[in-house]
């Protein structure tokens, strides 16, 4: 084997897995990102990628990987970063251990993250919410449990992750009730519930009778629900909550949205961002900004401080229902 192939696993065994202990979950994103490498360049020079050295993986062959992504595979420009991250830990990792082949890992190193536009986050207002909630079929086990996941994703702004990989006994009722979770970077945290939200999980938990390593969202065949699993049932139960929320329509709701909704409920409640960061399991509280811009009823406020004496505060509302509905269209 060539130097390419002892260094890429020893790059997963030992960096990865001995040295920095990361999860799976990053582990498999690596691993895939590696994977489509190697095959773009299997495709394209014939080479097996156990015979590859590095002067076969230079800066023109990732720039035209990271060309075919977005062009052939259609990947955003956020995918296409996330595969240059897992390529530049693997040089950054070659650069100690191959430091002959120093000129070509500085070049690919020096590859720069595409920009890319960052849009408003998108959230449920609390009616939308609650039409979101009351959606699923009730008469159904597999409606009844989806209740339930939404209502917990929403209160709790919980990760798909979070939610799939929850136990029974993840769930601590009574006083202080709250839910346990272990996010990115395998920091755990504690989330508080509401009466609410209480009363429906100690229902859903007598129905589910499942032991404290049992997943709290099972399927029928007792796995856990995968994230394609949730995503289609929010879709699922998202179109059916239209024909209630006529609001619902035009949004493209996806499992994150349900997170979303939380962190904005918690701002306009006027929830310091340092909190809703702790909230959220987010490393930085940077990561909370966005919130900040998608709610207008912060900014409206901000307005209202600054309007003249005489001005009315406020946005303009239509005065009867029907012109709602058609400036709505």
């Amino acid at each position: 084997m060539t130097t390419v192939a002892p260094t890429l696993q020893m790059f997963f065994t030992d960096r990865l897995t001995r040295q920095r202990q990361v999860s799976p979950r990053t582990i498999a994103s690596y691993r895939d990102s590696l994977q489509l490498l190697l095959r773009f360049v299997h495709e394209r020079t014939g080479k097996a990628p156990s015979t590859l050295d590095w002067d076969d993986l230079d800066e023109p062959v990732i720039s035209a990987f990271l060309t075919h992504l977005e062009d052939e595979r259609h990947n955003s420009v956020r995918t296409r970063n996330l595969r240059l991250t897992a390529i530049r830990a693997l040089y950054r990792y070659a650069a100690f251990r191959n430091p002959e082949h120093a000129a070509v890992i500085q070049r690919v190193l020096a590859i720069p993250a595409k920009r890319f536009e960052k849009r408003i986050v998108s959230f449920l207002t609390a009616d939308e919410a609650a039409a979101l909630i009351a959606a699923p079929d009730r008469s159904r086990w597999e409606g009844r449990r989806d209740r339930v996941l939404l209502m917990l994703g929403i209160q709790t702004g919980l990760r798909v992750s979070e939610l799939t990989s929850l136990n029974c006994g993840d769930v601590v009722l009574g006083v202080g009730a709250h839910v346990c979770c272990e996010g990115k970077g395998r920091k755990q945290r504690a989330v508080p519930l509401t009466r609410t939200t209480q009363a429906v999980l100690k229902v859903w938990l007598a129905e589910r009778a499942g032991g404290s390593f049992d997943p709290l969202f099972p399927t029928r065949t007792g796995r856990r629900l995968s994230r394609d699993a949730v995503e289609q049932r929010v879709a699922t139960h998202a179109a059916a909550a239209a024909n209630r929320c006529p609001s619902l329509r035009g949004k493209q709701l996806h499992p994150h949205v349900l997170r979303h909704s939380c962190a904005v409920s918690l701002l306009q409640a006027g929830v310091d961002t340092s909190v809703i960061a702790l909230w959220l399991g987010h490393a930085d509280v940077r990561s909370t900004n966005p919130y900040l811009h998608a709610d207008l009823t912060i900014k409206e406020r901000a307005l209202a401080l600054t309007a003249q004496a005489s001005v009315q505060p406020g946005r303009y509302k239509p005065s009867d229902a029907i012109l709602a509905f058609l400036e709505g269209l």
